[in-house]
């Protein structure tokens, strides 16, 4: 039986200090997924929360009062949009899996991790460094607010849940996020 893994539950501070946390939290659920002996299913629907929640967050709360501060372009905020249904597009992958064992799964947890570590490091750079440098700390700690808040409500909602990131995937699709 797949024994659940809980979620860091973020309170308040620093957007830029909380969506790192997230991007630990991102990096420690990959460990778990490429290590055989441990429980996969329960990694991957912890993944599967966080990644939805996280990337809703952002794309609702955080991209565009970076934007409209100046912080990032307008390119800047559709990429990251691109890399998250990019990495649900994976995560649907690995959720559909039947079997978790063999190199069929880890070519899917690779594929996920490869995509997600690249949004991770690419954020990190050309979204969060701009943030730190060019938003002043009382918008980022009322950004930190809006961001756990519509964090944590998605996550209470179960929005890794795989009929949502199917949905969400479709929706992507039509909006022509992804490619081919």
């Amino acid at each position: 039986m797949t024994e659940q893994i809980q979620l860091p539950r973020l309170t308040s501070g620093d957007v830029v200090d909380l969506i790192l946390a997230d991007h630990r939290t991102f990096e420690d659920l990959l460990r778990t997924l490429r290590d055989s002996t441990t429980d996969r299913d329960a990694a991957r629907q912890a993944f599967a929360t966080l990644h939805v929640a996280h990337a809703e967050a952002e794309e609702l709360k955080v991209y565009p009062t970076l934007r409209r501060k100046d912080a990032i372009s307008e390119h800047d905020e559709d990429h990251g949009e691109e890399e998250h249904a990019e990495g649900h597009e994976a995560l649907l992958d690995v959720l559909e899996a039947e079997d978790l064992e063999g190199a069929d799964f880890d070519e899917l947890v690779e594929k996920l991790a490869e995509v997600v570590n690249h949004h991770l490091t690419e954020e990190e750079l050309t979204i969060l460094n701009p943030a730190r440098e060019d938003v002043d700390a009382e918008v980022r700690h009322r950004l930190g607010a809006d961001f756990v808040e519509e964090r944590n409500r998605l996550i209470d909602e179960g929005c890794g849940d795989i009929e949502n990131v199917r949905a969400i995937v479709v929706e992507a699709e039509e909006k022509g996020l992804l490619e081919g």
